[in-house]
C-alpha cells in the first residue's frame, strides 16, 4: 500500500523559512515524479513544483526564486524549502506523486502553513 506523509507545516512569521518534507512508502519511489501543489482556502489547488529521479526540477512561475524542491531517493522522500514566507504563503501543501509507468496518482494529506503578519 502505497502512503504519502507530508510534514513540516507549521505557523511562521513573515520573513521565515520552512522546509517541507514529503515521505513516500510501498512503491518504487525512483520512478514517480514528485509534486508540490499548495491550496489557499477557496481557492484553487496549484502545482508549485516537480522533480523526476534523474533531472532537473521544474517550477511553476508562482514558485520561482523563493521556492525550493529536491529529493532523496535514498530515503524516499522529497522537500520544499521556502524562503522569505509572506502571509500569502498560507496555505494547505501537497505532495503528489505521479509515473508515466504506473496508474495510480498519489496524494498526501497535507501540511498547513500559516504565514502571519
Amino acid at each position: 500500500q502505497v502512503q504519502v506523509v507530508e510534514s513540516g507545516g507549521g505557523l511562521v512569521q513573515r520573513g521565515g523559512s520552512l522546509r517541507l518534507s514529503c515521505a513516500a512508502s510501498g512503491t518504487n519511489f525512483n520512478i514517480y515524479v514528485m509534486a508540490w501543489y499548495r491550496q489557499a482556502l477557496g481557492k484553487q489547488r496549484e502545482l508549485l513544483a516537480r522533480i523526476a529521479a534523474v533531472g532537473s526540477p521544474e517550477y511553476a512561475d508562482a514558485a520561482k526564486g523563493r521556492f525550493t524542491i529536491s529529493r532523496d531517493n535514498t530515503k524516499n522522500t522529497a522537500y520544499l524549502d521556502i524562503d522569505d514566507l509572506r502571509p500569502e504563503d498560507t496555505a494547505v501543501y501537497y505532495c503528489n506523486l505521479a509515473s508515466r509507468f504506473a496508474p495510480n496518482v498519489y496524494w498526501g494529506q497535507g501540511t498547513r502553513v500559516t504565514v502571519s503578519s
